[in-house]
């Protein structure tokens, strides 16, 4: 009996190492794909043999059974991450249990380009296509709250730079980390301010931020259209600059500006009004809110465009009356 009873356990024991040894040998096998690489996605909530199924479907040669009896057998099918994923030609089994418990997501990027508006910004996102646009359909009002903003206006909020998510992302997550950045790029330069600055919050700081980053490409020449502005604003003097102006008229700027544009009133024509404009035009980059916050010092009330990129800084209305008939008046623009 009891050499019944060994030879029985042995014989258990030998299935066992011939279960564990196939097991390891299809753990490890590569797998056939449908194309190079397979993209998939793991919804929220999926278990381990839904997730497989899914894997299966979107074009991996394995057996659901076996990816998540391998998952239960490792002690991974309770710790699989939602996201998207991607995996290459070769890719065996285990490795795809793997990733899965490692969250181990595949990533596409975004940029958000400085002097972009908001709605550029909404256009490149709901576009893309590896994000999903849940704020499609939506007011600029219920997205500032989706994301959790308390301003009541979107323009300017969000910060221009390349933005990594996992494929099938959440516009609204993108928007609600792009709003954060900028929360803390304008803090920081709040913080960092001149003294003598003539604004009184870190809005009005990115309002003329905003401004700046319209005016001039050039890097060297925003600390002087700065300190422009800034003057202008410490006497009093309407800041008169186009691109505000611009931005007012929407979609009725057909890319000429006309003199009945300066003198048709609205709350961003800084032709008629004085001060700053109630909100920002565009997404200011580091170096305009750098300027905003710290213009270089100067004398100078105004500047024109010399047609190359640059910009003619004066101090009085003669210079300048002289620097426009040499820069525009005599040149191509209408």
């Amino acid at each position: 009996m009891k050499r019944l009873l060994l030879r029985i356990v042995l014989l258990l024991l030998a299935l066992a190492v011939l279960a564990a040894g196939a097991l390891y040998v299809l753990a490890h096998r590569p797998l056939q794909l449908k194309d190079e690489v397979v993209d998939f996605t793991v919804s929220r909530g999926l278990g381990m043999r839904q997730a497989a199924n899914v894997i299966a479907a979107a074009g991996v040669d394995v057996n659901p059974a076996l990816l998540s009896g391998l998952a239960r057998i490792s002690g991974r099918a309770t710790s699989i991450k939602a996201g998207s994923y991607e995996v290459h030609r070769g890719v065996t089994p285990w490795q795809i249990v793997l990733k899965l418990s490692d969250g181990d997501v595949s990533q596409a990027e975004v940029l958000l380009v400085e002097g972009w508006t908001f709605a550029q910004v909404r256009r490149a996102l709901e576009s893309h296509p590896e994000i999903e646009p849940d704020t499609a359909g939506l007011s600029d009002a219920e997205i500032l709250a989706r994301i959790g903003a308390a301003e009541s206006h979107p323009e300017g909020l969000f910060f221009p730079d390349t933005y990594l998510f996992d494929k099938r992302s959440q516009a609204s997550g993108v928007l609600r980390r792009a709003y954060h950045a900028m929360q803390s790029r304008l803090a920081q330069a709040w913080a960092q301010r001149d003294p003598a600055l003539p604004l009184q919050s870190p809005y009005q700081a990115l309002i003329l931020a905003s401004i700046v980053e319209k005016e001039t490409g050039r890097a060297e020449d925003r600390g002087l259209v700065a300190s422009v502005f800034a003057n202008r604003l410490r006497i009093g003097m309407p800041l008169q600059t186009d691109p505000t102006v611009i931005y007012g008229l929407g979609a009725d700027f057909d890319g000429r500006l006309r003199r009945k544009h300066l003198d048709t009133d609205h709350p961003w024509n800084t032709y008629t009004r004085g001060g700053l404009p109630p909100t920002p035009i565009a997404m200011p980059g580091p170096e305009a809110l750098r300027a905003a916050v710290k213009p270089q010092q100067s004398e100078y009330l105004y500047f024109v465009a010399r047609g190359d990129g640059s910009s003619q800084f004066s101090r009085t209305l003669n210079e300048h009356n002289q620097a426009v008939n040499r820069y525009i008046r005599n040149g191509s623009k209408p």
